[in-house]
């Protein structure tokens, strides 16, 4: 095996490969493909890309021109030393395909690509092989006498061509379609958008290698999914927790799907990744890509978890070479989990260092800074940062993952006309009843009962939301609300009541006790607005609040 390796490297060295994206998640194939002896060609539409200093050549190119990523192509494969062409983590599988089939390099063949990119022509596909997924229906705008589907709400609307969940989201009538339907043309680069039976049940990921034929899985995770009617992925864990026949199952359609769309070609030569739902009727086809995964999965997890570099592999066969190395060399367990934030204006960061030094911690990436704005997310590329951990056992790397990513704090300016928008929407109980008014979108931090709403409105408010606090005031405390504090309840990063206290306190410097105050008492504590805001926003909402009172020039007791 090593000296199969080191033949393989020798091959390489001298070589030249071109990498389409500088971003995040091309970075260890940038590295890989380095230490593997190639010269790393990397072209981005983003001159600032985070990687593209590490290239041994950098060329700004929009990687949706194909024909000019093909003229960069040409032009290195004159000099002789062009081995191929791949992509990690991107939408432009099909750029590398176009390129590869014209320049006869080892690669995926075009019209598989476009097949594998195009959600409609990847349905059709599936469907004319009898692989399990969804009944579909593509549309170039919206119909004048409304939509008619051959199947039942709920639905999920998407745009074909486009990926990070971006446009996609789940609608329950006619109405909730109509509304969507703009947001997800917006996404498409072609205005196309295709609306499918929702699948219900949990969501895995798969990565894996084909070569000339052959597919070699390199992972199964689970994806953790939240805020409906979004599918924010707010981690994964891998490898999946699933029973073997289970597991067996998945990845049995997975294979089936990636033959329908041509990826097991005798001359295809390259990756697939796949997002599969284990739904009441079964395994379905979320879909497949044809390209390594993004998500952190082929970069970090899998290799953290089984000692595996599917990077190398993907190198490897991009330029003709049979991947190899491909068996596990340990079996641990890695999670990876998500940060966000409440919209606003980020003020400052609390909790890196913290975090990236916890037991087990391997990787904070992070993409908020300071003076930037945050929303909350609607797709998978608008999330905070990411934390990743890798440990023997199951429990340890989840519980570091999770810790690490609620150890991260993002304090905001304030005020923030966002910040109050997001606040302005009070708290509503959990489990609205039909006919009552809808939950507010983004969900509330913490998902309360009526009885906590009820408890909530009975609270003294003695510095309202509106109201300044007197610069001779000390410090703020709090009107005690047992109903809250004492419930047990988290919020959607897993902090309970008094962690969200903490974080509060940690972020603004205020020790803010909770006192009951003796009548007549001057009041400087705050009430019901303050919790109303943690309840709302969490600990961002609250210390938003207590910075608004106490620590803005012109509010109390100053800048902090």
């Amino acid at each position: 095996m090593k000296n199969k390796e080191n033949s393989g490297l020798r091959e390489g060295r001298g070589k030249q490969l071109i990498i389409l994206g500088a971003g995040i998640m091309q970075g260890p194939a940038i590295s890989i493909a380095k230490e593997m002896g190639l010269e790393t060609v990397v072209a981005d539409g983003d001159s600032g890309a985070m990687y593209a200093p590490l290239a041994d050549r950098f060329e700004h190119i929009d990687l949706k021109d194909k024909e000019g990523v093909e003229a960069l192509a040409r032009d290195l494969k004159a000099g002789g030393r062009l081995a191929g062409i791949m992509t990690a983590g991107t939408d432009f599988s099909a750029t590398v395909a176009w390129v590869a089939e014209r320049l006869g390099l080892p690669g995926i063949p075009y019209e598989t690509a476009l097949n594998a990119s195009d959600k409609g022509r990847m349905r059709r596909c599936f469907k004319e092989a009898g692989v399990p997924s969804p009944e579909f229906l593509t549309l170039d705008e919206t119909p004048p006498g409304g939509f008619t589907f051959p199947f039942d709400f709920p639905a999920v609307v998407k745009p074909v061509d486009n990926m990070g969940g971006r446009g996609c989201r789940r609608v329950d009538s006619p109405g909730e379609l109509a509304s969507a339907f703009p947001g997800a043309a917006k996404f498409s680069r072609k205005g196309r958008v295709i609306v499918e039976e929702y699948m219900d049940g949990p969501e895995f990921s798969v990565d894996a290698l084909v070569f000339h034929g052959e597919i070699t899985i390199c992972g199964l995770a689970d994806r953790h999914i939240f805020f409906p009617p979004y599918f924010i992925e707010m981690g994964h864990t891998m490898p999946a927790a699933l029973e073997e026949k289970e597991a067996a199952s998945l990845l049995e359609v997975f294979t089936e799907g990636a033959r329908a769309l041509g990826l097991l070609d005798k001359n295809a030569a390259g990756a697939a990744k796949g997002d599969i739902k284990l739904s009441s009727r079964g395994p379905m086809i979320g879909e497949i890509a044809a390209r390594l995964s993004g998500g952190y999965m082929s970069g970090w997890t899998y290799p953290y978890a089984s000692g595996v570099e599917v990077t190398r592999g993907a190198i490897r066969a991009a330029i003709g070479l049979r991947p190899d190395r491909l068996g596990a060399s340990r079996s641990w367990t890695c999670a990876e989990r998500a940060f966000i934030s409440i919209p606003g204006r980020v003020r400052s960061i609390h909790g890196l260092r913290d975090a990236k030094a916890a037991p087990y911690v391997k990787d904070l990436f992070l993409r908020a800074v300071e003076g930037g704005r945050v929303s909350f997310p609607e797709n998978n590329v608008s999330k905070c940062g990411n934390v990743i951990a890798s440990a023997p056992d199951r429990e340890s790397a989840m519980d570091a993952a999770d810790s690490a990513a609620r150890s991260v704090l993002i304090r905001l300016e304030a005020p923030g006309k966002e910040t109050d928008a997001f606040l302005a929407a009070r708290p509503s109980p959990a489990g609205t009843a039909p006919g009552a008014e809808a939950a507010p979108w983004p969900p509330d931090a913490f998902s309360v009962g009526p009885s906590v709403i009820s408890a909530l409105a009975r609270l003294p408010d003695p510095l309202p939301c509106e109201g300044q606090a007197s610069p001779a005031l000390a410090e703020p405390a709090l009107v005690p609300f047992p109903a809250f504090a004492e419930s047990g309840l988290k919020d959607s990063a897993g902090r309970g009541v008094e962690e969200s206290l903490d974080a509060v306190r940690a972020v603004t410097g205020f020790s803010l006790p909770v006192k009951t105050l003796p009548r007549g008492a001057a009041d400087n504590r705050l009430g019901r607005c303050f919790w109303a805001a943690l309840i709302r926003g969490g600990y961002q909402g609250a210390a938003y609040i207590a910075d608004l009172l106490y620590s803005n020039p012109g509010y109390g007791g100053g800048q902090r």
